[in-house]
């Protein structure tokens, strides 16, 4: 009966700090869903700040697949405040950098095409 006892007052304690949680969140102004975005978001930007380092040896289409999900990644972050992922601002940065430099090389190399 005690066991019983303890896993109740358990699983109110957990409760209670989920919905404290939430509770949190929302006075953040911030949408549960949009913050669960953030944090899958935010475990791609570690993988994509590891493959920015190499973003001179990308081909075509491994640059494509970075563009779309950088582009996830962008809009994941914009719907959390600046103050929450402060943090992860450099990897952001260096994410953001390269994406740019790829939209931008590849704009040249249709513009050259283009121009032929």
């Amino acid at each position: 009966m005690e066991v019983f006892i303890i896993i109740y007052i358990l699983l109110l304690i957990i409760f209670g700090l989920i919905s404290f949680s939430i509770f949190q969140l929302k006075l953040a102004g911030i949408k549960v869903k949009d913050f669960w975005g953030f944090i899958q978001a935010n475990q791609m930007l570690d993988k994509l700040y590891v493959f920015s380092r190499k973003s001179e040896n990308m081909n075509p289409q491994e640059q494509i697949i970075f563009l779309s999900e950088a582009e996830k990644v962008f809009d994941a972050f914009d719907k959390i405040p600046n103050m929450v992922w402060e943090d992860e601002y450099r990897k952001y940065s260096k994410v953001l950098d390269t994406y740019k430099n790829i939209r931008v090389s590849r704009w040249n190399k249709e513009q050259t095409s283009n121009n032929k």
